[in-house]
């Protein structure tokens, strides 16, 4: 900001903003003080300027609690390296006892690829395109479509909601070759529930691991190439695949210090060429790979990050109804932006 009389950059609060975010990052007060003078701040404001956020409680207030983000920052790192000892090979596991999946991986945050769960299933026999045309075609869903008009289509999903016939859509799926431009989500659930109710009576809870006295599913269906980009959700989830293959790769949550967090729970790195010149920290994050078919069950652990892929034309359910604790949201940030 100009001064009208002398024609000096006045330091507002901005500046001052700018000079207590720095200050934080430990950057050196010289060098702050010459940015000022550079950029036409007097040097007797420049000095007083600097002098006084040195001395400033806000400022050490702010510095007692970056320490204590680095000590959690610490607690994190410690368990990443510890974990990074492992094989970073995603176990698959037949028929997964209960009390094993709840102690290996339910509360130790770990993905396991669970297979044998889904044979009592009769969406597994039943579904295939000519069935959804034939005994769905008339219902009237919603999906996502427009996709690829739009890099950040996951944040803007309420922009590319679009209401179809299940029959029309089915057609689009079955002829598209391989294309994100559309996809079902779970974001359209709130009238595909309604409009598909009967095929929620092919799928099983699988009473191992899910609360059946809340049932839940969303449902997925979408061509070959449609692309979730990496995110984390904000609870435990299974993705239980009944119609094609997908490929699932994964960061853990406690790998959050190399993930560029940009807006709520999504990152900017496109998972299938990352930028390491533009996203550094990346390169120290372990990304872990399962490619799941039908039949078999993917176990996602709240505040993993993953990113999944559609090889083809695929059908997939998931789940959130776990018979343990998986309320993680109230807690969870209102702003979560870096």
């Amino acid at each position: 900001m100009q001064n009208a009389i002398s024609g000096a950059v006045k330091v507002n609060d901005d500046w001052r903003r700018w000079i207590a975010e720095n200050l934080i990052m430990e950057i050196h007060p010289q060098g702050l003080f010459e940015t000022l003078v550079r950029a036409g701040v007097p040097v007797p404001d420049a000095h007083a300027e600097i002098n006084a956020a040195l001395q400033s409680p806000y400022i050490a207030g702010a510095q007692r609690l970056k320490n204590r983000l680095l000590k959690r920052d610490w607690v994190l790192d410690n368990r990443r390296r510890m974990e990074q000892l492992r094989s970073p090979e995603v176990p698959r596991i037949h028929k997964l006892p209960e009390e094993q999946f709840f102690n290996d991986f339910y509360t130790a945050g770990r993905p396991v690829v669970i297979t044998g769960m889904m044979e009592d299933w009769p969406a597994m026999q039943n579904w295939n395109l000519d069935y959804f045309a034939q005994h769905f075609g008339d219902k009237e869903v919603q999906v996502q479509a427009r996709r690829n008009s739009d890099e950040h289509y996951e944040l803007n999903k309420l922009k590319h909601q679009q209401t179809m016939s299940f029959g029309e859509f089915t057609e689009l799926v079955r002829n598209a070759g391989k294309t994100n431009d559309f996809y079902m989500t779970a974001n359209n659930d709130s009238q595909n529930r309604v409009a598909l109710a009967d095929l929620w009576n092919d799928i099983v809870q699988i009473p191992a691991y899910l609360d059946p006295q809340n049932p839940g599913g969303f449902f997925w269906f979408g061509p070959a190439g449609t692309i979730t980009p990496f995110h984390h959700d904000l609870t435990n989830n299974f993705m239980a695949q009944v119609i094609g293959a997908k490929r699932v790769l994964m960061i853990p949550a406690h790998e959050i210090n190399a993930i560029y967090n940009h807006e709520h729970c999504f990152t900017h790195v496109d998972a299938r060429k990352i930028d390491f010149d533009q996203y550094p920290a990346m390169r120290d994050a372990r990304i872990q790979e399962a490619i799941i078919g039908p039949g078999e069950i993917l176990f996602l652990p709240v505040g993993c990050w993953h990113f999944v892929e559609g090889l083809e034309v695929s059908v997939t359910m998931s789940f959130t109804n776990f018979k343990w604790d998986n309320n993680f949201t109230e807690r969870y940030p209102a702003q979560t932006f870096f």
